[in-house]
């Protein structure tokens, strides 16, 4: 039997990450260092939310390295139970959807996109 453990992204400013993610309702749990042959290769910063511990985990490679965006990446996707609350809420973080909530079918959640500081979709799904 499997179980379904994390996601993980490589970001390029930690601290800003965390207050992203943070800002969105996922709490930080810890960090880990990855040492290889005495360097500081990389730091893991792990997050739950809710009842779901260490589902997501940043990477910080301390090389200086940047990223492209892969074309397969989609998005990571949280549910809530206010969505116009917490688009309020955002907003006074500086963080702004990429357009405002929307249903993909008649009857459906409202749904909105933000982007982390690496430009990682997220998807805020209301459950009202």
């Amino acid at each position: 039997m499997a179980d379904f453990l994390h996601t993980m992204v490589r970001i390029t400013d930690p601290e800003r990450s965390r207050g992203f993610y943070e800002a969105l309702g996922f709490t930080f749990s810890r960090d880990m260092d990855i040492v290889r042959d005495g360097q500081l290769e990389a730091t893991n910063y792990f997050f739950s939310i809710g009842d779901q511990e260490n589902v997501l985990e940043l990477t910080y490679n301390h090389d200086g390295r940047s990223y492209e965006m892969g074309t397969a990446y989609g998005h990571i996707a949280i549910g809530v139970d206010d969505l116009d609350g917490t688009l309020a809420r955002l907003k006074e973080e500086g963080i702004e959807p990429e357009r405002p909530p929307y249903q993909v079918r008649e009857g459906g959640s409202f749904i909105a996109f933000v982007r982390d500081p690496d430009s990682y979709r997220i998807e805020i799904i209301g459950r009202a």
